[in-house]
């Protein structure tokens, strides 16, 4: 399981820079980002090196943050490989809340970061069927 940091910042010019600056200056590195937005705020997730130390500096900065465990599921950097686990995922009755693709800086493999109800019994079923979780 991962540790990702979800921050709620305004929907305005320069809001992102300002998140990335106050973790970059924090000496923390962010390896994936993900950004979500509506008319009035956006939601930003994160994978940085070290999930708490960013929140509390985050949240000392005024953000709204939320750490969530999500799984990370390693998948062949081939056509039509997030199809295939998506079909199992179906086949295993699985819903997801939400999924984004990133890579593996360890095995440079694409990374299909989802959150699951349930993560366990998602990670367990999955690695039953041959994929490796992270």
């Amino acid at each position: 399981m991962i540790s990702q940091l979800s921050v709620f910042a305004e929907n305005s010019k320069g809001a992102m820079m300002k998140v990335s600056k106050a973790v970059s200056d924090a000496g923390v590195d962010i390896y994936n980002v993900v950004t979500n937005d509506s008319a009035e705020f956006g939601i930003v997730r994160m994978l940085v090196t070290e999930p708490e130390k960013t929140k509390d500096i985050l949240t000392e900065q005024g953000y709204m943050c939320k750490l969530d465990k999500v799984l990370g599921v390693e998948i062949p950097d081939d056509v039509g490989s997030l199809t295939t686990l998506l079909d199992t995922l179906y086949d295993c009755n699985i819903n997801i809340d939400y999924l984004y693709v990133s890579y593996s800086r360890d095995s440079k493999l694409p990374l299909a970061v989802m959150k699951v109800g349930s993560s366990d019994e998602v990670e367990a079923s999955l690695r039953s069927k041959g994929y490796k979780t992270v």
